[in-house]
């Protein structure tokens, strides 16, 4: 059976992981990369010395024979990219956020269905064994009707990214879409049986007096109609990198951690316990856990998708929801009030 064809747009430190993950993916070939700059193009020929490399991804989708393509690029580059590969007829994989705005999430979306492809949106923690586990436990009713999550995240600051874009707000268009956007993404998810969430109240603040926009400390509450809410909390001024989530319910609770020397540590130290309102149990996690082993799930996901039709974890109407509640998190720190999440997302 012929293998899926990739190409991947995009080889800076998380592309080239990216990359890698293709690379270990049975039934994936990554046939060709595009970088824009010289090192990076150089770098990646040395990694992967089978792959054409491109300096334009507009030539990559011209001339290579490709199924899927993987987008790894800036906030801000990620729609005219994403739309491109749409447009020339193949399913694609772009990481989050997917726009920094809900128009062109809109237009990627209706974009994608009109093409018939696949939409996938890099929301990995969906994948994972740890987080996965527990939401399939929530879902399966280990701790009666959800009321109460928390998803807390310890680490060290950003990487500036490529030309320092991430340090720019108008290219990041805000801090809360780098990484509370997954947790965002998570509260929808963990918490789904309580429907759409309908108030974001948040607030924040920078270590760095000259840069209030560069939030390094962020926290949010997301509230749905039931009476159900979810705290989302984060400090880029710490150090390593630390991940709890905590859920109660009517009939028990949860609480899982994920620690390691940085985001992308190989070697983690990870957890998961279950009190059933009488004992608590530590749930084995069967798979070890973390970004870089979720993006080889997320890439053999693809593979599936393409072959089987095998649904997406992370949709493109799940990536826009997540963009939705950023921006709703973020007038809400600006004005200091509760905001409506419909006043973003309408009626959907």
């Amino acid at each position: 059976m012929q293998r899926i064809r990739f190409g991947l747009i995009g080889y800076g430190a998380w592309g080239s992981h990216h990359a890698r993950a293709i690379a270990a993916t049975a039934d994936a070939e990554l046939v060709a990369i595009a970088a824009r700059s010289e090192k990076t193009r150089a770098t990646a020929a040395t990694d992967h010395p089978s792959a054409h490399i491109h300096d334009d991804y507009r030539t990559m989708l011209e001339r290579e024979q490709l199924d899927v393509v993987d987008v790894v690029l800036p906030t801000y580059l990620h729609y005219e990219a994403a739309k491109a590969v749409l447009e020339s007829g193949r399913h694609l994989l772009l990481e989050k956020p997917m726009a920094p705005n809900l128009a062109e999430c809109e237009e990627l979306i209706a974009l994608a269905a009109a093409k018939g492809k696949c939409l996938a949106i890099g929301h990995e923690f969906r994948l994972s064994s740890l987080w996965g586990k527990m939401r399939d436990m929530v879902a399966d009713g280990a701790i009666g009707k959800p009321l109460y999550l928390l998803i807390e995240l310890w680490r060290r600051p950003y990487r500036l990214g490529a030309e320092g874009w991430r340090y720019d707000i108008q290219r990041v268009g805000n801090w809360i879409l780098e990484e509370p956007i997954h947790f965002f993404d998570m509260a929808r998810w963990y918490l789904a049986s309580a429907g759409d969430p309908v108030t974001v109240y948040a607030r924040a603040n920078s270590k760095q007096p000259g840069h209030p926009e560069l939030q390094d400390n962020f926290s949010a509450v997301l509230s749905f109609a039931g009476g159900e809410y979810a705290v989302i909390s984060q400090t880029l001024a710490a150090y390593e990198h630390h991940q709890v989530v905590k859920m109660t319910g009517t009939k028990g609770s949860l609480w899982a951690s994920w620690s390691g020397a940085m985001d992308r540590d190989f070697h983690p130290r990870f957890s998961l316990q279950h009190h059933d309102g009488t004992k608590t149990e530590t749930i084995p996690i069967e798979k070890i856990t973390g970004e870089v082993y979720e993006l080889e799930d997320e890439m053999a996901m693809m593979v599936r998708a393409i072959r089987e039709g095998e649904s997406i974890a992370a949709t493109g109407i799940d990536g826009k929801w997540s963009v939705a509640l950023c921006l709703a998190a973020q007038r809400s720190v600006d004005s200091g009030q509760i905001v409506s999440v419909k006043e973003f997302i309408g009626g959907k």
